[in-house]
């Protein structure tokens, strides 16, 4: 009897002492993740992409998408003097999901800018573009992340903003009668200091700590075949929506809410750059044939990609608010002293430059990537800004250096 009560004595010590290990360990990890930083993307992520083929036959059969230990779709900093550092940051067009690594025009331009006549251009021996864009970041969003994001960075050499589409579609979302929901940190930041825990073995800290040690130091890959597949169904229920709006609702409140947060991350992005670009939202603005229209899921009311849709604004009302928006944008830049880069004229033209209303095919992506390296290796524009166009010598080049199988001729003007 005395040996089995000193065994039950001996597995509660050890039971007590390791509840206490675990809670000393519990609360550290909580402690360590609250002064931890906002990130965008999770340090480290590794992922293979299979866009279905029968959804997306004009992408790529495998994409990378690979994050580096700084939160930025992009490869490792380089370390070392006469590094040209450049920001992207925005929405699901920057971000290029469903794009490879340096098919995706921000790692596209990478490679442009480290040619070497690029490179003396800059003035430079190296040349890094961090991509921090990610799906359904608007002006709020994306006016958080800035101020989140950009105190750990030091200063950059340019950051360029490409931000709007996201205003237009969450504010349809909701029936364009209100201002969406207030922007919460986790609905941006994959890893932040925000975060809420609990007991449950599911919700503790450490095994946040975990993943989020995984991924910086192991760098497993995740593979997702078949991916976006949902995009089908979206096309689907655009294609037998039972109401389609064709009255342009009154966008003023949407425009009112795009100019505050614009303002503001523009400024807080001049406070941390030597240069900001604003590179405006494109969108497929070209007559549409019924094959183009097939392609289209955007503009529902509600979200496509979770729920049920039943109704969708007509794509000439989306098109007449991107237009607004647009040129409040430009309107916005000017006011501000920035630099601002219309990309509808680069595309025009391109029937295939987009697989959706939003979002480039890898010719679109070609084609953005030259237009902004263009940009970008212009002498920084002083005083009033006007539009930042792409030069007419260089629309040839663009165009070839695009390989444009796209439905444009490589001397197509722009």
């Amino acid at each position: 009897m005395e040996d089995v009560l000193s065994a039950l004595r001996l597995a509660a010590t050890t039971l007590g002492v390791l509840v206490l290990l675990v809670t000393a360990a519990e609360v550290l990890a909580r402690r360590a993740i609250q002064r931890g930083g906002y990130y965008v993307l999770q340090p480290g992520l590794r992922v293979r992409l299979q866009p279905d083929p029968e959804v997306f036959p004009n992408l790529e059969r495998v994409v990378r998408f690979e994050v580096n230990r700084e939160g930025e779709r992009g490869d490792d900093v380089p370390r070392g003097r006469g590094l040209y550092r450049m920001l992207v940051a925005g929405g699901s067009q920057p971000e290029g999901y469903l794009l490879d690594q340096h098919t995706n025009w921000p790692g596209a331009l990478q490679r442009t800018l480290n040619e070497p006549a690029h490179l003396a251009a800059l003035g430079a021996s190296r040349a890094h573009v961090g991509n921090i864009a990610r799906s359904g970041v608007g002006s709020e969003a994306l006016d958080l992340i800035f101020e989140r994001v950009l105190p750990r960075y030091p200063r950059l050499a340019a950051i360029v903003i490409l931000v709007g589409a996201s205003d237009v579609l969450r504010w349809l979302e909701v029936g364009a009668s209100r201002t969406p929901p207030p922007v919460r940190a986790a609905d941006v930041f994959r890893s932040h200091p925000e975060m809420t825990f609990g007991w449950h073995p599911r919700r503790l800290a450490l095994l946040e700590v975990m993943r989020r040690t995984r991924h910086r130091w192991l760098r497993p890959v995740q593979r997702h075949d078949r991916a976006c597949r949902w995009i089908a169904r979206a096309r689907a229920m655009r294609a037998r929506a039972t109401t389609v709006r064709t009255e342009l609702p009154d966008p003023a409140p949407m425009l009112a809410h795009f100019d505050k947060h614009f303002q503001r991350l523009v400024q807080r992005a001049k406070a941390h750059a030597d240069r900001v670009i604003v590179v405006r939202q494109p969108w497929f603005g070209a007559a549409q044939t019924a094959e183009d229209i097939a392609l289209m899921w955007h503009g529902g009311v509600g979200q496509a990609w979770q729920e049920e849709v039943t109704t969708f604004y007509s794509l000439d009302v989306l098109s007449g608010l991107m237009a607004q928006l647009d040129r409040r944008a430009a309107e916005l830049a000017e006011a501000l002293d920035v630099e601002h880069l219309d990309l509808q004229p680069v595309l025009d033209g391109c029937a295939h430059a987009y697989y959706d209303f939003f979002h480039a095919t890898p010719q679109g992506a070609r084609v953005i990537a030259a237009a902004v390296a263009d940009a970008t290796l212009q002498a920084p524009l002083r005083g009033p800004i006007p539009a930042l166009t792409v030069r007419p010598e260089a629309s040839t080049w663009i165009r070839a250096r695009a390989s444009a199988r796209c439905g444009c001729s490589p001397t197509a003007s722009t």
